[in-house]
């Protein structure tokens, strides 16, 4: 389980394992095609909202993976920041970092 709230309804946190993150890179190529995409369709950009849909979620996976080998039952306080990495005036890397709370629920 991953939530953006800091407890989970009809849970009671019993140890609180550490920070997790996780920061997938978009190699520069695929970064590219994302900041130059001329593919619009009704104000929106079919291939960049599917780059982003698809680093959210390896993201969001390495993210439980890390939990998982702390043995948590869940990450609360999850926060995602896009960011992108340039310089030169050429496109960059585009970047996610994810970050939350592994936590034990008390046995019920």
């Amino acid at each position: 389980i991953h939530s953006t709230t800091p407890t989970l309804e009809g849970k009671k946190i019993s140890k609180y394992l550490g920070v997790v993150t996780r920061e997938p890179i978009l190699g520069a190529n695929k970064s590219k095609i994302f900041l130059q995409d001329k593919d619009i369709v009704g104000g929106r950009s079919v291939a960049s909202q599917k780059v982003l849909r698809d680093l959210r979620k390896t993201c969001l996976f390495e993210l439980k993976a890390e939990a998982y080998r702390l043995e948590a039952d869940a990450v609360i306080g999850v926060d995602l920041d896009y960011s992108e990495i340039s310089g030169g005036g050429k496109s960059g890397m585009l970047f996610l970092v994810a970050s939350g709370t592994a936590v034990k629920f008390k046995e019920e």
